[in-house]
């Protein structure tokens, strides 16, 4: 299930000053390990530790192609580029300098392809409209979605019991 939670436009100077627009609400960070598990119970012949090697060198691999100049694409999810950190700019071409006006770097990942399957049913709902059992909520305007997963089935969400398909409570 996406969650999204609501906020105001406070910049007084923007044209969308106090309107309110959705964010999506991750409810945790996966790392390589459940990642590397995740993907061996989609019916692989590989363990999750094989899978994890594979991972982390593919991290290591893409940080080292990005240092030398090249952007690496991952199909359907996002091509990684390293980006500056620029403090301010010359006023001239001849008074920039790379120690003067260059402070980091940074990694950027443009996102590509589709986010769309018709393998998997999602929900969307607002997070900040809490329901209880027993009554319902009439701010509750969930929407069906679709997402993308990197194979397998929808599975059983365990915190919900849902199954992936919309829950329209």
């Amino acid at each position: 299930m996406i969650r999204i939670s609501l906020y105001q436009n406070n910049n007084k100077n923007s044209q969308a000053y106090q309107k309110w627009y959705p964010r999506v609400a991750a409810e945790e960070t996966i790392g390589l390990d459940e990642l590397a598990e995740h993907m061996a119970s989609h019916n692989t012949p590989f363990s999750k530790g094989a899978i994890k090697g594979i991972l982390t060198d593919a991290v290591v691999c893409t940080k080292e192609l990005l240092l030398l100049g090249k952007n690496v694409k991952f199909p359907d999810l996002a091509i990684f580029s390293i980006g500056l950190k620029v403090k301010g700019g010359a006023d001239t071409k001849e008074d920039f300098s790379v120690a003067k006006f260059i402070i980091g770097l940074k990694l950027r990942a443009r996102a590509t392809g589709e986010l769309m399957s018709a393998n998997l049913d999602t929900t969307i709902k607002r997070v900040d409209a809490v329901k209880s059992s027993s009554t319902k909520n009439p701010t509750d305007d969930s929407a069906t979605g679709r997402t993308t997963p990197t194979g397998g089935d929808a599975g059983t969400d365990a915190r919900t019991g849902e199954n992936g398909a919309v829950n329209q409570e």
